[in-house]
């Protein structure tokens, strides 16, 4: 079944949601996961897709937007079927996709921002009922 787990930061600015999934993705790219982060919306996923490419000076973290490259490691989307992704799916819209009962992880990344934290209310109401595993983790500081 699938795992879901809530990131929630100690922040109100959107933009950290992006800076803590560049860093989730690293992290779980070098585990060996295959990861499909799901935007909102065009503007959201050309940001995170600059943020991914400067977030860490020295490395490479191997992307592509979803339509162009599905078959990459690390792809970004927004809302299409996310191919031959099932493994680890970084919610980054504020509702949950159709597609995400075929990912064996989620991760919900969530800042102090009143309609990010709405929309995670509802997706952990979401997630609880459908009796999906649900893990939350309160970051102190990014």
């Amino acid at each position: 079944m699938t795992k879901v787990d809530f990131y929630i930061l100690p922040s109100a600015d959107p933009a950290a949601r992006l800076d803590f999934a560049c860093k989730l993705t690293d992290k779980a790219w070098r585990m060996g996961h295959r990861i499909y982060l799901h935007c909102s919306d065009a503007e959201q996923r050309d940001e995170l897709d600059a943020r991914l490419w400067r977030f860490k000076g020295e490395t490479f973290v191997p992307h592509g937007p979803a339509e162009s490259e599905p078959e990459s490691l690390i792809v970004l989307g927004l809302g299409q079927d996310p191919g031959p992704h099932n493994d680890l799916l970084v919610n980054l819209d504020l509702k949950v996709p159709a597609f995400a009962p075929r990912f064996a992880r989620i991760a919900e990344v969530v800042v102090e921002d009143p309609a990010i934290r709405q929309a995670a209310r509802e997706s952990f109401r979401f997630y609880r009922e459908q009796g999906y595993p649900l893990q939350d983790h309160r970051l102190q500081r990014l």
